[in-house]
């Protein structure tokens, strides 16, 4: 029997993992790890060894050192804090970046602000299928081009941007390189031992942790500089202050080192779940889907119905969540600008939906959603 409602919307928020949230409580009460982790007894040392082990653990899902690790808020504060940083810290070399109008509007609404501090940014199009071609990327670049930023997995059609080739362009051109990986990261294995990747953001709610916490990869060597965005006590190499909140950074490492256990099981249970609800709805329904399929991660897949607008369906079927629009946006659900990007009409855009599967979808709730999709 399946329980109703359905949570098919993995990609605007996860669940947190029973098991993260038993770790996170350790550090909530009295009894347990809650000093701060600036202070020099044993209750602040306590909590700062837990810090670390958490950046340990985030640091070995990515291939990295636990000191190229900076907490934010999330990926949204971990973008701002890349690109603004990186733009104020070298614009001596030059004021012009590239980014892709298929970007979350946490790094779109960065660089608009950068270009009323008078830097110039080039937003490139994508082709049909939602990847950026390559040629395009290189024609754009300029002498004074001194960050480029590109998504590695897109969070409304679930592309994966060849973020291996970009960087070696980047890195021969002397580039930053900033890569927004908050849908990656479980997802996708990241390796960035072997990628000259200069910045990277995630997020923990996207990956099973709490929501509030993320983190920004700083590359080390050669060693990348950014000027902080918010000041205060000095923490974190002075990169970002503000006194740490250990259980949600412990929640975060404890996703990580989960998603890295679990990350082949795991990733052929959603292949199975992805190859049901696409061969089942290709039988019986008439529908579109957007992005490239072959390249792009399982756990996302954005349709539309020729004969029926998203909302219309939303509001026949309560029992389905998923996404229309976009759930990161304050002014509520507007026509996709990833959809408009690549080609989409306002009509269009506004008949897409948004499935996306993840640790606790079950195959009775693909086959629920299709006769859903079916039946209307």
């Amino acid at each position: 029997m399946t329980n109703l409602p359905i949570y098919l919307d993995y990609a605007a928020t996860t669940p947190v993992d029973p098991r993260v949230a038993e770790v996170m409580g350790r550090y909530l009460t009295h009894e347990g790890g809650f000093g701060n982790p600036a202070s020099l007894h044993p209750f602040g040392q306590a909590a700062k060894q837990a810090i670390q082990r958490a950046a340990t653990q985030v640091a070995d899902y990515i291939a990295a050192e636990p000191n190229d690790i900076i907490w934010t808020s999330g990926a949204t504060e971990a973008n701002n804090l890349a690109l603004k940083g990186a733009a104020a810290l070298y614009q001596r070399r030059g004021k012009h970046i590239i980014t892709v109008k298929t970007e979350h509007s946490a790094v779109l609404d960065c660089c608009q602000w950068l270009e009323k501090q008078g830097y110039q940014v080039t937003y490139l199009i994508p082709d049909t299928n939602g990847l950026l071609n390559l040629d395009t990327l290189q024609a754009a670049i300029r002498p004074d081009t001194i960050l480029i930023s590109v998504m590695h997995v897109n969070n409304e059609i679930g592309v994966i941007q060849d973020i291996a080739a970009i960087a070696e362009i980047t890195n021969a051109r002397g580039i930053l390189f900033h890569v927004d990986a908050a849908q990656s990261a479980g997802k996708v294995p990241i390796r960035l031992n072997t990628i000259p990747i200069d910045l990277m953001s995630f997020s923990a709610h996207k990956l099973y942790g709490p929501k509030g916490v993320g983190a920004l990869y700083i590359r080390r060597k050669p060693r990348i500089k950014l000027a902080a965005q918010i000041h205060g006590g000095g923490q974190q190499q002075g990169m970002r202050s503000g006194t740490l909140p250990t259980h949600q950074i412990v929640g975060m490492g404890e996703a990580f080192a989960l998603a890295k256990t679990l990350f082949l099981t795991e990733y052929e249970q959603i292949v199975q779940l992805k190859q049901r609800f696409i061969q089942t709805l290709r039988g019986q329904c008439d529908v579109i889907f957007q992005g490239d399929l072959q390249h792009s991660v399982p756990h996302i897949i954005n349709i539309r119905l020729n004969h029926r607008s998203a909302k219309q369906f939303l509001t026949a079927v309560p029992e389905l969540a998923i996404a229309v629009g976009s759930a990161c946006h304050a002014r509520g659900v507007e026509p996709s600008h990833v959809l408009r990007a690549i080609g989409l009409t306002t009509i269009e855009a506004q008949g897409a939906m948004r499935f996306s599967f993840g640790r606790f979808t079950t195959i009775d709730e693909i086959d629920f959603a299709v006769e859903k999709l079916r039946s209307q």
